[in-house]
């Protein structure tokens, strides 16, 4: 396939999926989602579980940073993955201070760090595999899309008919372009970043399918689905860490044999 029908295939299908959200009935936050399944205490910490399972979200996040400081890479690279693990680490932070307190007010400070993971690695993907300069030129429009998404849905809400439809865009539409693009720009060189890229999907769908089972879980091995769910979306990031690792690991290790030399 040419690159430009790949890219009008992108597109096309992007624009097919937004008009289909844009025509679907507005759908507001079900009362129900801040009851999650475990909600015991321990250690003076309100819903002990989903709220410290966050922690591997603050390591994930800083090391990543860690390896883009000490990585000599091109500057949109190093942007695009300083954001993304910038959003890894406030997703650490904001999904913690939610759960301490399950409520809509909260909330916001759990799903914006989502967006700009999703949004971010969306960009790192096209930057990847399609052209970096495009990639970089995606991040910041993309990330506002995605905070915007939202503050629109907290707006909605307070206004009494909330409206998660584009949150739901901005959290899936990434998950269903990034495997499209693994597919449409397959090659040897990208392998390692391929491969990497598709154990991120796999472990976020096993994230999402813990969160639906939330109480059956619970009930079933008394550690809830919800507390799962965050360590299986930690690990998706861990692979954000090894996809930069293994890209750029080359670029390092010779800044380094550079710097021992002088």
């Amino acid at each position: 396939m040419q690159a430009r029908s790949k890219a009008l295939l992108l597109a096309g299908l992007s624009v097919v999926v937004v008009a289909v959200v844009s025509l679907l009935p507005p759908v507001s936050q079900d009362v129900r989602y801040h009851h999650f399944a475990d909600q015991r205490s321990l250690w003076g910490i309100p819903n002990f579980g989903n709220v410290v399972s966050n922690l591997p979200f603050l390591a994930v996040g800083a090391v990543g940073l860690w390896r883009v400081a000490i990585t000599r890479v091109p500057a949109a690279i190093g942007w695009i993955y300083s954001v993304l693990f910038i959003g890894v680490l406030l997703t650490g932070f904001g999904s913690a201070y939610y759960h301490w307190h399950p409520d809509n007010d909260r909330l916001i400070w759990d799903r914006v760090p989502m967006t700009i993971v999703f949004m971010s690695l969306l960009s790192a993907t096209v930057a990847e595999l399609v052209d970096r300069r495009l990639g970089m030129g995606l991040l910041f429009p993309l990330v506002a899309l995605g905070a915007g998404s939202v503050l629109y849905w907290h707006w909605s809400e307070l206004q009494g008919h909330g409206d998660l439809r584009w949150y739901g865009l901005v959290q899936f539409l990434p998950m269903l372009l990034i495997p499209l693009l693994l597919w449409l720009y397959w090659s040897p060189a990208h392998k390692p970043a391929i491969r990497s890229l598709a154990w991120v999907v796999v472990w976020y769908i096993v994230a999402k399918v813990m969160e639906a089972l939330d109480r059956q879980i619970y009930d079933l091995v008394g550690i809830s689905g919800h507390t799962l769910k965050h360590l299986a979306a930690a690990m998706s990031t861990v692979y954000f860490v090894q996809l930069f690792g293994r890209r750029y690991r080359g670029l390092r290790d010779r800044a380094i044999s550079r710097e021992n030399a002088i």
